[in-house]
């Protein structure tokens, strides 16, 4: 291998694992990818993660990538960090977690979230100061519910960060977020790219403790620290860039960006389920999250709680393989798999539900519907989607817009299948793994060589992959499974 290749790492620090790929930066080829797990602790609607692992799982990782890309450490020119949405780091004196962090599907804030949604001017001023509506999920939710129940550490607090941002810090000592992860936090104005200083006042956080925001997940903000140097095993001279959420990463490693208005809608299945699109046009609605891109333009988002993780229980549960499944609604099984209560539609206390058992019910029609019910969960978020837009779901020219479908399920035989035949529409599935470190490589390459990252994606070819044609739509199934929810949804408000 010449040891005049330039090597850029971007890092996926996920719920559960963290990834980092070693790419190069001319051609985009990913030459190996590290892996380490982390572990997510709590019951009863707690979700809490340890960010001292997340650094020793980036450590690891990045080592092991490195390593097996056979690149001696002088060629690896930058790196950048995508990490998962929402999550609280509270930080003490010494520049280290004061407790565990918050994480994203932590439900416990619900009350929180919706008393802070009724001030201010209510959803529609929250809709039109910072593009989204606060739920259990969202930062501001989670700071209050600090504030109220462990009031000590609030107020030990001298600085407050996201996932991504405190892995960027521990990385370059810059205490610096970007726009894209910044609008995950209810208290980021979207409209005029600063924080929102009355939101600030309203949960008496002081704007000293934020991070500051980049003007995009491409900005060089600095170089590794020596201690971080060491940590990696590479050299000081590896510049850091500001780094972003894992959405809007993925968005940059599909080479979206904003140029017009859901050209390419993407659904997203992992341990939740997204569906987002890059636009230049804010589309904020409640029930959806309106992000901004990384670049500063927009990703108008939906997220559900339960997706790929809550089947797999099921699977599990049942003494199935995840791809046993068989269709369930024409038996009549319906499953709302929201074993970790729903962000959309917002029921945070909800619980999973399994209906229209019965004696002659096989364990892989019950696992086929729990399919069923989280992909239709994930594309009711779609249509939500697109009616914020502006377009109209039932309407043709919504509906043979191609979905580009990624992250974990995106690889299993019987997701693919499922979407296909409850959205009737074409799907794409690009051929590379890896979409979020993919993004975050080449934010790493843009802050290193002072290139728009999703240019760079573009030309590396990391979003094309295989065109799937539509299936005739299974409208009996969705009308089944949106009857049950109907009628369920005064029971799981819990």
């Amino acid at each position: 291998m010449s040891v005049s290749r330039s090597v850029v790492i971007g890092v996926d620090s996920s719920t559960q694992s963290t990834k980092a790929a070693a790419v190069d930066a001319d051609t985009g080829e990913l030459l190996a990818l590290g892996r380490a797990p982390h572990t997510v602790t709590g019951a009863d609607g707690a979700r809490e993660g340890d960010p001292e692992q997340w650094w020793t799982a980036l450590v690891t990782a990045v080592r092991t990538a490195v390593r097996d890309a056979g690149v001696p450490s002088s060629a690896v020119a930058g790196i950048a960090v995508a990490g998962q949405q929402h999550g609280l780091v509270v930080l003490g004196p010494t520049g280290r977690p004061l407790r565990p962090a918050l994480l994203w599907n932590d439900t416990r804030a619900a009350p929180q979230a919706a008393a802070l949604a009724t001030r201010l001017g209510g959803p529609e001023a929250w809709l039109a100061r910072v593009g989204s509506v606060p739920v259990a999920s969202m930062t501001v939710a989670t700071w209050q519910w600090l504030c109220e129940h462990e009031p000590e550490r609030a107020a030990a607090t001298t600085g407050v960060r996201l996932p991504h941002d405190h892995l960027t810090e521990r990385l370059s000592g810059a205490a610096v977020t970007d726009p894209g992860d910044a609008s995950g936090t209810c208290w980021y104005g979207t409209a005029d790219g600063t924080y929102d200083r009355d939101v600030l006042d309203l949960i008496g956080l002081d704007p000293a403790l934020l991070p500051a925001v980049a003007p995009s997940g491409a900005t060089r903000v600095g170089t590794l620290t020596p201690a971080a140097a060491d940590a990696l095993g590479l050299p000081r001279t590896v510049v850091v860039a500001a780094g972003t959420g894992d959405n809007m990463a993925a968005a940059v490693g599909l080479g979206l960006g904003g140029a017009g208005l859901l050209d390419h809608p993407v659904v997203s299945l992992g341990t939740s389920g997204t569906v987002f699109a890059a636009t230049r046009e804010r589309a904020a609605a409640a029930g959806l999250a309106g992000f901004a891109a990384t670049d500063g333009t927009y990703l108008p988002l939906g997220c559900t709680l339960n997706c790929t993780l809550a089947v797999d229980r099921f699977a599990t549960l049942l003494g199935l393989d995840r791809e046993d499944g068989a269709p369930g609604g024409d038996r009549g099984v319906v499953v709302l798999p929201y074993l970790d209560g729903e962000r959309t539609p917002d029921l945070p206390h909800a619980t999973g539900l399994v209906t229209g058992l019965r004696h002659d019910t096989e364990p892989r029609t019950i696992l086929g519907a729990a399919y069923e019910g989280a992909a239709f969960t994930v594309l009711r978020a779609l249509d939500r989607l697109l009616a914020a837009c502006g377009l109209d779901p039932a309407e043709p020219s919504a509906r043979d817009r191609t979905l580009r479908l990624v992250g974990g399920g995106a690889r299993g035989r019987t997701w693919i299948e499922t979407v296909r035949r409850l959205s009737g529409r074409p799907l794409l599935v690009p051929e590379a793994d890896e979409l979020v470190a993919l993004g975050a490589a080449a934010l790493a390459a843009g802050a290193a060589t002072d290139t728009d990252p999703v240019a760079l994606a573009t030309a590396w070819g990391t979003g094309e992959g295989v065109l799937l044609p539509p299936l005739p739509r299974d409208r009996d199934t969705w009308d089944r499974i949106e009857e049950v929810l109907a009628a369920a949804t005064p029971t799981l408000l819990g």
